[in-house]
C-alpha cells in the first residue's frame, strides 16, 4: 500500500465517505490535504474544526508520520525514506508491470474506429481509432482480455453511392476512392433523380442479388484494407471485423422485430414503416420514435444495428462514439433495455475540427490522417538530421507517430480539437518531449557504466526535486486507477507531462554522474525508476521510446 492509499483508507474509516479526493498542498504544508469542506453539512461543524476534530483521529504509521489541520484542510506528513525504499524496489520488481492490477480475467469486447468505408480516413475520424486504442492498451494493462472489433458498416448509402459512381471505372484503387465520393456527391446534387438508383442498389442487395452483393464487397474490401493499413502503420490493430451486410435482412434482423412486437411498442407508420415507439424511455426528443425498416421492408442501420448489438453476446462491452452519436445511443439503449439485452459502455469523443470548422468527406474540405503523417514524418527526419546527420527511419517513425497521438489523446476526448500543423511542435507538452527524457536517461545509464545497485541509502534523496520525483512515482498505480475508471486518456498524459518535468528539474539541480559514490547510485536508480514509468505511461498511449534523440 502507498502512503495516498493509507491515507485515503484512514479517512474513510473515520468519516464514513465512500470517494476520498486528496490534494497537493503548497510547498512546506506536506504532502498530501484533505479538504474538509465536504463535510461540513454532514457533521453540522465548520470545515476548521472538522479539520481539527480528524487531526487527532489519524493515527501515525510507518508511511504516515503525522497529520495537521491548517486551516479547513487537514494536512499529511509522510515518511520519505520509506515511502522511497518501497515504491523504487517496487519499480525495479515488477519494470512494465508497475503500476497495473491484477483483475479476474474476464473478457471485454472494445469496438472503435469502424468509420464508413468509403474513403482514405481524415485526421477527425482518427480520433476514434487511437481512443479506442488507448482503451484496448489501458485494459490490457491492469489484466483484461481484451478482443477489438471493427464493425465494418458495407451497405449504407454511402457505400451505395461509390457503387453508383464506379459503375463505369475499369479499375478502382484505395486512393481513388475519395474523389470518387466526392464527385459522385456533386452529380448527384446536380441531378438528384440520380438518387434513385442509389436506392435501387440498395434494394437488390437487401434482396440478396449476388452481382450487387459482390460490387458492394469489393468496394468495401478495397477501402477496409486501405485504412488498416494506415492504422496499422500506427500500430493500432483489429481481433475482428463485422460486417453489417451480415445483419440484412436475415433470422437476426427478423427475430429482433418479433421480439419487439411481443413488447407491445412496435408498430407500422401511415409510410408502412415499422417504427419503435418510445415515448416511456424519456428521451430529450419531441419525436420519441425509432424508424427500423423503410416502407419496402428493407432494413435500416438501427435494426441491423440491434441485432449486431444482441449477437456480441459478451459480459462487457464498450463503443467509442463520436458525440454526434449521443442521442441514437440512447435509443439504441433504451431498445436493448425494452428486450432485456445488455447495452455497451459508450466514450463519446467531440470533433476535430478545422480552423475553417468542421471537416467533411462529401465536400472534401478535411486533412487526412495519412498527409498528417507524411508530414510528421518528414519533420521528424529533419529534426533527426540537425542533431545526428544521419536518418534513422524507425526512430523518426516513433517521434512523428508519438506527436500525433500525443497531440490528439491529451485534448480530453469531451472537448474539440481544433486542428493546426503546430500539434507537429516537438517542444513543449508533447510526445517528443516525453520520449526525449526517456532517451536522455538511457544516456545517463550508458555513460554509467554499471548494473543499478539497489543496496543504496534511501536517506540520501532527500532534496525537494527528488521528493517530488518519488511522490510522482507512488500516484502512478492511483492514476492508472483513474484512468481506467474514467476511460480518459488525459489524465496519464498530465501525469507523465509532470513526471517528465520533475525529472528535468531534478537533472538540472541534483549532479548524478558527478555526485559522490553513494549519492550517485542512489540518484540512478531513481533515474532508472522515472524512466521505467514513463515508459509504462507511454505504452499505454501506444508510443515508443528511443534509445537516442
Amino acid at each position: 500500500m502507498n502512503p495516498r492509499e493509507e491515507i485515503i483508507k484512514q479517512l474513510k474509516k473515520i468519516t464514513n465517505l465512500k470517494e476520498i479526493n486528496l490534494e497537493i498542498p503548497p510547498e512546506g504544508l506536506g504532502d498530501y490535504a484533505f479538504p474538509c469542506f465536504v463535510l461540513a453539512k454532514t457533521f453540522k461543524k465548520s470545515p476548521i474544526q472538522i479539520a481539527q476534530d480528524l487531526a487527532g483521529k489519524i493515527k501515525p504509521t510507518k508511511l504516515i508520520e503525522k497529520a495537521e489541520a491548517k486551516g479547513p484542510y487537514l494536512n499529511f506528513f509522510v515518511n520519505k525514506t520509506i515511502i522511497a525504499e518501497d515504491i523504487l524496489r517496487k519499480i525495479i520488481k515488477e519494470k512494465n508491470k508497475f503500476g497495473s492490477r491484477k483483475h479476474k480475467k474476464e473478457k471485454i469486447l472494445v469496438e472503435h474506429t469502424s468509420i464508413n468505408p468509403n474513403a482514405s480516413p481524415h485526421i477527425g475520424r482518427a480520433r476514434n481509432a487511437l481512443l479506442g486504442d488507448f482503451i484496448v492498451r489501458l485494459l490490457r494493462f491492469q489484466g483484461y482480455d481484451i478482443e477489438t472489433h471493427y464493425f465494418v458498416n458495407d451497405i449504407g448509402k454511402q457505400i451505395a453511392m461509390l457503387v453508383l459512381g464506379a459503375e463505369d471505372k475499369q479499375k478502382i484503387t484505395f486512393n481513388d476512392l475519395l474523389n470518387l465520393y466526392i464527385k459522385i456527391n456533386e452529380k448527384i446534387e446536380k441531378t438528384p433523380e440520380l438518387e434513385q438508383k442509389v436506392f435501387e442498389l440498395l434494394k437488390k442487395l437487401e434482396e440478396g442479388d449476388e452481382k450487387t452483393k459482390k460490387r458492394f464487397r469489393d468496394i468495401v474490401d478495397i477501402c477496409v484494407k486501405g485504412q488498416v493499413k494506415i492504422f496499422r502503420e500506427l500500430d493500432i490493430k483489429y481481433d475482428k471485423f463485422d460486417y453489417e451486410s451480415d445483419y440484412l435482412w436475415t433470422k437476426k434482423t427478423v427475430q429482433v422485430l418479433k421480439e419487439l412486437e411481443k413488447t407491445g411498442k412496435l408498430f407500422m407508420d401511415e409510410e408502412e414503416r415499422y417504427v419503435l415507439d418510445q415515448k416511456d424511455s424519456n428521451l430529450p426528443m419531441e419525436s420519441p420514435f425509432l424508424v427500423l425498416t423503410r416502407a419496402d421492408k428493407t432494413s435500416l442501420y438501427p435494426l441491423r444495428d440491434l441485432a449486431y448489438h444482441i449477437d456480441k453476446k459478451k459480459s462487457k462491452s464498450i463503443i467509442v462514439l463520436g458525440e454526434d452519436q449521443k442521442l441514437y445511443f440512447q435509443q439504441l439503449k433504451a431498445a436493448l433495455t425494452l428486450l432485456g439485452k445488455p447495452s455497451p459502455q459508450p466514450v463519446f469523443y467531440s470533433f476535430v475540427l478545422l480552423e475553417t470548422g468542421k471537416m467533411s468527406t462529401r465536400k472534401g474540405n478535411l486533412v487526412l490522417l495519412e498527409d498528417f503523417m507524411k508530414e510528421a514524418l518528414q519533420k521528424a527526419r529533419e529534426e533527426i538530421k540537425q542533431r545526428h546527420n544521419n536518418i534513422d527511419d524507425k526512430d523518426a517513425k516513433k517521434i512523428a507517430y508519438g506527436a500525433i497521438k500525443y497531440s490528439i489523446l491529451k485534448v480530453t476526448p469531451e472537448r474539440n480539437v481544433t486542428f493546426s500543423w503546430k500539434a507537429l511542435q516537438f517542444e513543449g507538452d508533447t510526445g517528443p518531449y516525453i520520449q526525449y527524457a526517456c532517451a536522455r536517461i538511457n544516456s545517463i545509464l550508458r555513460k554509467y557504466e554499471k548494473e543499478i545497485d539497489e543496496k543504496i541509502d534511501f536517506s540520501l534523496l532527500k532534496t525537494d526535486e527528488e521528493n517530488n520525483l518519488i511522490k510522482l512515482l507512488s500516484n502512478f498505480s492511483e492514476i492508472i486507477k483513474e484512468s481506467q475508471r474514467t476511460l480518459k486518456p488525459t489524465i496519464i498524459i498530465n501525469y507523465i507531462y509532470n513526471l517528465a518535468q520533475g525529472f528535468s528539474n531534478f537533472y538540472i539541480k541534483c549532479p548524478i554522474l558527478k555526485a559522490d559514490e553513494g549519492l550517485q547510485k542512489a540518484r540512478m536508480l531513481l533515474a532508472s525508476c522515472v524512466k521505467q514509468v514513463l515508459e509504462n505511461g507511454l505504452s499505454i498511449l501506444g508510443i515508443e521510446t528511443l534509445e537516442k534523440m
